[in-house]
């Protein structure tokens, strides 16, 4: 197969592009506007191979789009390019509404009229993915319920009701016009370049330059974690063999709340990369919660797990530890988007 990948560059994207490639053979055309949060250093490992092509384009182009999937005969979409952050969509919610919700329409118009030009067989086989969020619905209180498919969207932020409206878009063009769309809804991600603004990477960042790890709220709040590389896989497989016009949920089923996780990343940097005297529990601080912080998040993965025979290979455990190693073994990564693109500023802690 020849992929489009939109946000290839991004965080999970690139986790794409390496597992289409590098474990499944298939082509891939990463198409990324390589805004603030997306590196090519992400996809290093696979940019001179002769399956990896680049695009620096704006999925809003429609026009753009549909050359791209004509000139590259393209086979299918993953759509990842979004606007991610909560914070940033609380203090500028505009791009958040370009990117996610006007950028997915236009990268749906351009995939409507590819498709009407591809013989029956191609047909058959086309498909455009939308990766998505636990968040478009709301928030769960601590107990055991779950996040299903058939969960009510109730999103709280800018960012989740955005990526909310391009999930109804989705599922508006397949039964609309027929466009053979899948969809699948993930919590959240962790794992190698992730960027530093985030939850995980922020705490082993500034852990491991014995600076302050803020926290907030008393630290409650609680998400499902799920290693990237699960993540990828999932998507491959959903791409590849879900039914069209089904949605599927993504989970790890990890749950901690935001507390117990940047203890687990305090204790095992001081476990793998101790200073002497310092225990960074120490560095946690309680800051100011963020308006409309969801309580809880949580996902039902039984369906793909029982229909696509997907299951989550990494434990937090295993993959928190995998993924401080990584942060401390690729300093040369994370430390010039430290150094260029947050000059100054003192980095504050999300859920997501």
């Amino acid at each position: 197969m020849k992929v489009m990948v939109t946000g290839g560059s991004g965080f999970i994207g690139s986790a794409v592009c390496r597992h289409l490639i590098r474990d499944l053979g298939h082509a891939v055309v990463n198409v990324d506007k390589l805004t603030y949060a997306s590196t090519a250093g992400s996809t290093a490992v696979v940019s001179a191979s002769p399956l990896y092509r680049f695009h620096k384009l704006d999925i809003c182009g429609r026009d753009a789009m549909l050359e791209v999937m004509r000139n590259e005969a393209i086979d299918a979409v993953m759509h990842l390019a979004a606007e991610s952050h909560v914070d940033r969509s609380i203090n500028d919610p505009g791009a958040f509404m370009q990117t996610n919700i006007l950028g997915t329409y236009s990268l749906l118009q351009a995939a409507r009229a590819y498709f009407t030009t591809l013989t029956p067989s191609k047909k058959m086989t086309f498909r455009f993915h939308h990766i998505s969020t636990d968040e478009v619905f709301g928030d769960l209180p601590l107990d055991d319920s779950l996040f299903t498919e058939d969960t009510a969207y109730a999103p709280s932020s800018p960012y989740s009701a955005s990526k909310a409206a391009s999930d109804h878009l989705v599922m508006a063009w397949h039964k609309t016009y027929g466009l053979p769309v899948v969809l699948s809804n993930c919590s959240n991600n962790y794992g190698p370049y992730h960027f530093p603004e985030k939850l995980i990477p922020l705490m082993i960042i500034n852990g491991l330059e014995g600076l302050a790890l803020p926290v907030y709220g008393k630290g409650q709040n609680v998400r499902d974690w799920l290693h990237v590389e699960d993540h990828a896989r999932a998507l491959a497989l959903v791409l590849t063999k879900g039914a069209p016009g089904q949605s599927y949920n993504i989970g790890g089923r990890n749950e901690r709340s935001n507390l117990a996780v940047v203890e687990a990343i305090t204790d095992t940097l001081d476990a793998v990369s101790p200073v002497t005297g310092l225990n960074r529990r120490s560095l946690i601080q309680f800051v100011e919660d963020r308006p409309g912080h969801d309580l809880r998040y949580a996902v039902d993965a039984s369906k793909i797990e029982a229909e696509l025979g997907w299951r989550a290979q990494e434990t937090f455990e295993s993959g928190l530890k995998k993924t401080v190693e990584w942060y401390i073994a690729n300093r040369e990564w994370w430390q010039p988007l430290r150094q260029t693109r947050y000059a100054g500023q003192r980095l504050g802690t999300v859920s997501k």
